[in-house]
């Protein structure tokens, strides 16, 4: 289990599933991350690349203990629910026996951040009650972008209906769910900053406490080889330039930075250091 202490906040990933992406040339997850052009980035090996050139994606959520509070950053895919990324199987997952063995049952969670709405940060936001889902976290307030839910509540793809009906409106419709703006704050030493492109109320969560620094990215960059090459983007990027140009001020902006990096897809060891690399930039774990 990972974890890293920020000041006062204790901050713990909490596995839900790796998954190990080869590269397709007819439907790349990266389109420029081919194993030849990854190779030019060696300090991506072992951790982040697999040595036949598989990025190595992490599907966690990050829990946050801080004075008074305790958070639960994005909810990961959840079980029971099939859908393309997992090659359309259910999860059956030990996510939440692992959360209670950590000492964190769902009833202790004070608030859900989803740091958009993906599929797979919105999935344990609600667990399977026979025919019907129920919140997972009955006592959080789950705060959903406003932006954000204006986008995708008005879409009319199967597949985004399909995320809304099972780990989203039932949220609202049990009264859970707070509406905030991208830079909400959400107590002393947590709050949002504005990160928008992958989608068009993307956030990213900021947590300082006695001089530290961390910052949860989300879907801001999905694997580390973006950090050196920011103009590489996934094909489900809602808006690509301006998704680039926000990965670009991110990485420019934290470069030589005490501030810790928390990827939200970084397989293990997940957190770093953005590092000046000559004309570009490089992940230092």
């Amino acid at each position: 289990m990972l974890t890293w202490q920020i000041g006062d906040v204790k901050i713990t990933r909490l596995l839900e599933v790796e998954l190990p992406t080869p590269y397709d040339a007819e439907n790349p997850f990266l389109a420029e991350a081919t194993p030849e052009e990854l190779r030019r980035m060696p300090w991506l090996y072992p951790h982040f690349v697999t040595q036949d050139g598989a990025l190595k994606i992490s599907v966690h959520a990050l829990l946050l203990e801080a004075p008074g509070i305790r958070v639960i950053v994005d909810t990961c895919f959840g079980n029971d629910k099939p859908h393309a990324l997992i090659n359309r199987e259910p999860l059956q997952t030990r996510f939440l026996q692992d959360m209670r063995d950590l000492g964190w049952p769902p009833e202790s969670v004070n608030v859900v951040v989803c740091t958009h709405l993906h599929v797979d940060h919105v999935g344990w936001n609600t667990m399977k009650d026979g025919d019907s889902w129920k919140p997972t976290f009955p006592n959080a307030r789950y705060l959903f972008g406003r932006d954000e839910w204006s986008h995708w509540s008005t879409q009319q793809n199967r597949g985004t209906l399909r995320v809304m009906e099972e780990s989203v409106r039932p949220i609202i419709n049990a009264g859970l769910a707070d509406l905030v703006e991208t830079n909400h704050k959400i107590s002393d030493e947590i709050r949002l900053t504005p990160t928008v492109g992958h989608t068009p109320g993307h956030v990213s969560v900021v947590i300082e406490s006695k001089g530290e620094c961390a910052i949860i990215t989300g879907d801001l960059m999905h694997h580390p080889c973006q950090i050196t090459r920011p103009e590489w983007g996934p094909q489900f990027d809602s808006d690509p330039d301006e998704a680039r140009r926000t990965r670009r001020k991110f990485v420019s902006d934290h470069a030589d930075q005490p501030v810790l990096i928390i990827g939200t897809h970084f397989a293990t060891p997940t957190a770093g250091r953005i590092r000046r690399d000559g004309d570009a930039f490089r992940f230092q774990v």
